[in-house]
């Protein structure tokens, strides 16, 4: 039977033969195991466990393991067989007229790779108890014939922004190593309570689970959380009351921006959850959540970044009208600038550098007593003092003036606003 590619609806071929199949570039380095789920969902793990283990399914001819990785371009041999009655392709939800209008609304732009949403605020990313209208709900709008688009990050219920979905299995593979690697560049816009007195700055508060919460709330641990990181920067401000900020998770822990400028004094206006009472302005700015995924910018599977921008919410633009802000003074640019070194690590960068020192220390001082033996024993069995002789071992650096010192260096400190920094005038 000549190899094939595998159909995007998941129907292989009959069971009844062996089969054979090309892997496809949207399952290269995927787990053995996970192409089966992905393409033959009626075969369950059990059977394809025993068919790897007895030699059944070959990849170019040879033995594999279940938790292997396929490369593109391979063949791979599955024997016949092994359909379980009771399982099959997950059924596609049959999404409303108006539900494909919500999601077709949505979109910022899509290519073969991913799709680019502006989510709303008060639309929840995925479903869970109790929540049965999400995005995650609406991606069969998207599907058409094809694999069945995916989530490869979240935004919370009330964020509104950027939403990055995934078309294929590949490309959702290569976008969540991106995100998980850190590479991917996120700018969020927000109105915050009160002007901070440092106008750009990093906040480094290790965040983990409130006790207590069910999980639904989290809190600085600075003991057992885990870290968090997040740049800022001060826009525009509206007297003391309020102002814009920049916002760039430096890594990506639940709710944490919300949790760190409620933590230093300013919380993001609307946010009643981590900013009590207090999160809320009077008058007639809105008391949904102030915070926008502005931008984003990441690598795209065909090689150029893929640089995407979302509008703010009506609430939002409506709250910056009237606050009387100017838009065009932020471009919501990522900073590349290397994050500072915290304490402990110029201390493992000190520590690093002496154990250095200490290595080339050692390695003379072998230099120089080995030196010194091979000295004495040609002397001692008469060896003539004429000819060439053993150079003397140069004297490394020893303790008191002139050794040299550990030195830690500290990243950069944060400066002045740029870009023109924030108009100081009151509303």
């Amino acid at each position: 039977m000549s190899a094939a590619k595998v159909p995007p609806s998941g129907n292989a071929g009959t069971s009844a033969e062996v089969r054979q199949f090309t892997i496809g570039r949207d399952d290269d380095g995927a787990r053995l195991d996970r192409w089966f789920k992905r393409h033959l969902p009626q075969i369950g793990f059990a059977t394809v466990s025993r068919w790897a283990r007895t030699g059944q399914i070959r990849i170019d001819g040879k033995r594999v393991k279940v938790d292997d990785r396929i490369a593109a371009g391979q063949v791979l041999r599955v024997p016949p067989g092994g359909d379980t009655p009771d399982r099959g392709p997950n059924q596609r939800r049959v999404l409303t007229e108006d539900e494909i209008a919500e999601a077709d609304a949505m979109v910022i732009t899509q290519d073969r790779a991913a799709i680019v949403l502006n989510k709303p605020p008060g639309l929840a990313t995925q479903g869970g108890t109790g929540t049965l209208r999400h995005v995650d709900g609406l991606l069969d709008a998207f599907a058409e014939s094809g694999p069945r688009p995916r989530l490869v990050h979240r935004l919370d219920k009330d964020t509104s922004g950027v939403l990055l979905i995934a078309r294929t299995p590949g490309s959702a593979a290569f976008f969540s190593t991106r995100f998980s690697g850190r590479t991917a560049k996120k700018v969020y816009w927000a109105l915050i309570v009160g002007v901070p007195d440092v106008y750009e700055g990093q906040i480094d508060a290790p965040l983990s689970k409130q006790p207590g919460t069910g999980g639904e709330k989290m809190h600085v641990d600075e003991e057992g959380g885990q870290k968090a990181s997040t740049r800022y920067r001060v826009i525009e401000r509206a007297g003391n009351s309020a102002c814009w900020v920049e916002l760039q998770p430096l890594t990506g822990r639940t709710h944490q921006l919300r949790v760190h400028m409620a933590a230093i004094g300013h919380p993001i206006v609307g946010d009643g959850k981590y900013g009590g009472q207090d999160a809320f302005l009077t008058g007639s700015i809105s008391r949904k959540l102030h915070l926008h995924a502005r931008r984003l910018v990441i690598d795209h599977p065909d090689g150029t970044p893929l640089d995407v921008t979302a509008d703010l919410p009506p609430h939002f633009a409506a709250s910056m009208d009237q606050m009387g802000f100017d838009l065009t003074l932020s471009d919501a640019l990522p900073s590349d600038e290397p994050t500072p070194m915290s304490r402990d690590q110029k201390k493992q960068s000190a520590r690093q550098h002496s154990k250095q020192i200490r290595k080339e220390r050692r390695g003379e001082r072998r230099e120089r007593i080995a030196g010194g033996r091979n000295e004495k024993d040609g002397i001692a069995k008469g060896r003539p003092k004429s000819g060439i002789k053993a150079a003397p071992a140069k004297r490394g650096p020893t303790k008191g003036k002139g050794s040299p010192k550990p030195v830690a260096k500290a990243g950069p400190r944060p400066g002045a606003p740029k870009r023109g920094g924030p108009a100081k005038k009151g509303r």
